[in-house]
């Protein structure tokens, strides 16, 4: 008989870059909704949206439908601004991650200073909380990053993995390290912790002695991979990587 126990960790799948390729042509594909379910079916967890304040690929609409349709969980990313809390408290994800948000980057730029934006995140965090919504913060790898979190009150955080996933052969031992030092002090404070940023099939592995981390949450590296081989496909291999024991 075998003895070992099987952990999954969960998939967050982010479909954000469906609705950047049907931006890119001002149309109505491919749906948003319609790669949820195929991510679902084949093993997504939970879908991840991203409803930026310029709009440049998740339209309202698409927040709406997903709310709709979904049948696992799923998690808003989104700034700290009152447009969007207010969207997504009448919305009512499962999830809402705060991230930082600048216009002119092409992605999301490193995690979210919330010492330095403690107040007001505080009340950001309790308007989720009361409204019976779980609050995560994106944050870098770093230990008062996360006691500042927990002392707010989100239950979970992300922890950034974009230094990780850039790194050299000669620095990415030392990115890892801080990686799982920061995610054990986090665990060892009661959060629910969830990585991601630049993760793709080869990276993400490096990841996996961690033995507790709840949800990766990867886009490109899946929709890239969808292009070539399906939808399907993607999701199947990136959950089957993320088998550990």
């Amino acid at each position: 008989m075998n003895s070992k126990v099987f952990h999954q960790i969960k998939l967050g799948v982010n479909i954000d870059h469906i609705a950047t390729l049907r931006q890119a042509r001002g149309g109505n594909e491919p749906e948003p909704a319609s790669a949820a379910a195929i991510a679902e079916l084949n093993g997504a967890d939970g879908i991840t949206i991203h409803l930026r304040e310029d709009r440049r690929h998740i339209q309202d609409r698409d927040l709406n439908i997903l709310r709709q349709t979904i049948q696992t969980s799923l998690n808003l990313e989104m700034a700290d601004n009152d447009e969007i809390i207010n969207i997504a408290l009448n919305v009512k994800p499962d999830q809402i991650t705060l991230v930082p948000e600048k216009r002119k980057e092409l992605t999301t730029e490193g995690g979210l200073d919330v010492i330095s934006n403690k107040k007001k995140l505080k009340e950001t965090v309790k308007k989720f909380t009361d409204a019976g919504i779980a609050s995560s913060l994106f944050i870098d790898p770093d230990k008062n990053q996360i006691e500042t979190s927990k002392e707010i009150c989100a239950t979970h955080i992300e922890i950034h993995t974009g230094s990780y996933a850039n790194s050299s052969k000669q620095t990415r031992e030392s990115e890892l390290k801080k990686i799982f030092d920061s995610a054990s002090y986090a665990d060892n404070l009661g959060l629910v912790v969830n990585a991601g940023h630049g993760l793709n099939y080869n990276n993400v592995t490096g990841l996996l002695l961690f033995k507790k981390w709840n949800e990766f949450n990867i886009g490109h590296s899946i929709i890239s991979r969808a292009v070539l081989i399906g939808l399907d496909n993607a999701v199947k291999d990136m959950k089957n990587l993320l088998i550990r024991y």
